[in-house]
This record gives structure tokens, sequence and C-alpha cells, in this order.
């Protein structure tokens, strides 16, 4: 009867993991032009996709205005890893960011439908194409948002632009977490088990911590004003990365807001009291 019973155990555990790694496969593949036009006319907003091009790569630009209103503010959304433009897809739909603000958000190199898994793994070359695709912006009237991994490449942008916020960013290597599940990347004779998305980020992952070390200990050298929006119950990217950033900066540069009992995924769970603060950074 007890071997009876850990089988049922064994085979219900199985099922449940199957279905989580098919949502989570479902909810991080890279989606296309088509699905992102339905996504937007269903939600009654309009969405304009175009295709830019960064030293060799072709990358995915998503606006919610066909041209830049010079008399509005700028929001710029920098996704994470695993992730994409539509990771912001609640902030683009919003009828008061949109009426207050020109928006902007982008797939990163080896994350979006063209040059899926030829992630760079670089803070550098990531701010570089940033600064290339809002080249032609007033960084004055420009905020930048920066989610998880996007946190150290807005941080690593010394314009100065009307604000920096960062949502849960990664920008210290000694807390970084290394998860086990990044084994399944690292061995040989399970990597071409993982999608080229997986890929992408373990990659990513496993490179950021040396990365970090080249700008960590500059972050304060941002001439922007810079805040951080951190849950304390963020065991992906621990609370304690917001935490380092408040001693590099001073007060009257740096603020930090606490979200209690909030994870990782509080760029979603949170939008309405992430939405509030970026409005109030629209102002004149």
């Amino acid at each position: 009867m007890f071997r009876k019973i850990l089988k049922i155990i064994g085979i219900i555990f199985l099922l449940l993991f199957t279905v989580l790694i098919v949502i989570f496969y479902r909810f991080s593949t890279p989606k296309s032009d088509k699905y992102i036009q339905k996504e937007f006319t269903e939600n009654n907003h309009n969405v304009f996709i175009s295709q830019k091009k960064f030293k060799n790569f072709d990358y995915r630009v998503v606006t919610t205005q066909k041209e830049i209103d010079t008399t509005l503010p700028t929001i710029v959304f920098i996704h994470g890893s695993i992730g994409s433009a539509l990771d912001f897809k609640y902030y683009l739909f919003d009828a008061e960011l949109n009426k207050r603000a020109n928006l902007i958000a982008y797939d990163r190199i080896g994350y979006g439908k063209k040059n899926t898994g030829n992630v760079q793994e670089s803070i550098a070359f990531e701010t570089e194409m940033l600064e290339d695709l809002i080249t032609n912006l007033n960084k004055q009237t420009t905020v930048l948002v920066g989610y998880s991994y996007g946190g150290p490449i807005a941080l690593a942008s010394k314009n100065n632009y009307k604000k920096i916020v960062l949502l849960a960013p990664a920008v210290y290597s000694k807390v970084e977490p290394m998860p086990w599940a990044l084994n399944f990347y690292k061995w040989k004779f399970t990597r071409w088990m993982l999608p080229s998305i997986w890929k992408s980020a373990s990659k990513e992952k496993l490179s950021h911590q040396s990365d970090l070390l080249k700008f960590e200990n500059s972050w304060n050298t941002n001439p922007s004003k810079v805040i951080s929006i951190h849950g304390n119950e963020d065991w992906i990217v621990p609370y304690e990365n917001s935490l380092y950033l408040k001693d590099k900066f001073s007060p009257k540069q740096f603020d930090l807001v606490t979200l209690d009992n909030a994870g990782h995924g509080l760029v979603w769970s949170h939008f309405k009291d992430i939405k509030m603060i970026l409005l109030q950074q629209l102002k004149p």
C-alpha cells in the first residue's frame, strides 16, 4: 500500500511539473507580430511594430504611437531575462499612461522572434543598443524603466534622464542566486532539451555575476535621479540589490519603494502601484 501511495504521489508530481513546464514555455516563447497585433486589438489599443538593426542584429520595437509626440515625455521599457516587450503590455494598454507619455518597449537581442538564443551576455552591449534606439529622444524628457536584468542596462547609461525607474533590478553580484535548474543548461546531455529562449536566459544568468563586477562599484556615477521599486519577498532577484543601491547613492538622488510581500513578478502583480509611481515621474 505504501509503495502504491508513493507511486501515485510521484505520478501526480510528474504531471504537475509537466503542466508547469508547458505553461512556462508558452508564456516565455517569443510572440509573433500577428499575435501582438491581435492582443492589442482585442484590448482596443493601437500598436505599431517596427524592426530595428543594431550591429547586424535585428530586433523588434513596440510602440503605442505612430510618431513620437515631442510635447510629451517618453517612457522606454527594458525587459529582463526571460522576457520581451510584452512583459509591459498592461502599461502599453493603459489609457492614462498613453495620454501622458510616448510608450516604447523592445525585445533585447536573444529574446525576440529574431536571433532567439543569441544573447550577448554584455551589459555594455545592451546599454549601447539602448542608447542607439533612443538616440533621437530628448533625454531630459525620457524615463527609463528597467525590470530585473533590464535594471543594470538602464543604470549603465550615463545620460542625464528625466528619471530612471528600476523594477527589482539585478545590480549586485554578491547576492546573485544561482538556481539548481541552471544545471540543465550546463550539462551538455540535457542542454538540447531546452528551448532557445531558455538557453538565452541561462547563458546570460551564468555570465551576469561576473559582468556586474565591471559596473556595480560605479553605479553612483549615473547623473540621473533613480527610483527603485522592489518586493521584499523577491527570491529571484533579492531585495538586497536595491538596498545596495541605497547605500551607493545619496538620498537626494535615490529613492527606494518597498512593496511588502511582493515577489519578482511585481511588474504584473503590482501594476497599479507601479503605474501610479510612473505617472508621478511624468510631472514637469
